[in-house]
């Protein structure tokens, strides 16, 4: 995915409501799948609906899917003892697996955050546990302050939107799909979202990455 979409990120982690901003339909299809310009106002457009739904949705909905779809992540990576999970901040809506998170530590797991060192570059991947000191990176998202780095054994991707083919709709940096790429082997790639974020189809391009799976609510 390409940088196009990063100057429309506001600079903050906990967003206002956009109710007022709602779309009331979804975007008209690119005239042709295999043109990224096309491609790309497309994405532009449906990625804006597809955020402004989840921001919509009231905190308690929001606890309460999050909760099940960590139950099903459960089952989705098995055992974590010994294995490194990369996970996320949760940002402009996105599930919190946060408590989740704590619990694969409790269970022999690592839990790593994913850092953006430079625009256009891969991802580095940091040990994280509570109490480590976090601090604000790119889009004001926390992450940890250091190292030390690490390759996951999982790799969690949130969504903003996702298709039957398991390729993903992200905030349109490409962060995961260029990390992905440059990794030397790779890890068991996991996306998450909300069960309304599934649409027929991204319009997949050469350099998207698809997921194993994708788990929702």
């Amino acid at each position: 995915m390409s940088d196009e979409d990063e100057t429309d990120l506001p600079q903050y982690a906990s967003p206002p409501c956009f109710m007022h901003e709602l779309s009331r339909g979804a975007p008209l299809a690119p005239k042709r799948s295999d043109a990224w310009d096309d491609v790309s106002r497309w994405r532009k457009a449906e990625r804006r609906r597809l955020i402004d739904e989840r921001l919509a949705l009231v905190s308690a909905d929001r606890i309460a899917r999050s909760e099940r779809l960590a139950e099903k992540l459960d089952q989705a990576i098995g055992r974590v003892s010994g294995r490194i999970v990369s996970s996320y901040w949760p940002f402009r809506g996105e599930p919190d697996l946060r408590n989740w998170a704590i619990k694969v530590i409790e269970r022999g797991g690592r839990i790593a955050l994913p850092v953006v060192l430079r625009k256009s570059e891969p991802l580095e991947f940091r040990v994280w546990q509570p109490g480590d000191p976090l601090e604000r990176g790119v889009w004001n998202i926390l992450v940890p302050s250091r190292g030390p780095a690490v390759l996951p054994d999982v790799v969690i991707a949130p969504v903003v939107g996702f298709d039957t083919a398991n390729y993903r709709l992200g905030h349109g940096g490409g962060y995961f799909d260029r990390t992905l790429a440059a990794m030397p082997r790779m890890p068991l790639r996991i996306g998450i979202g909300f069960a309304t974020a599934k649409i027929a189809t991204i319009y997949p391009q050469p350099h998207d990455i698809p997921m194993d799976t994708i788990v929702t609510d």
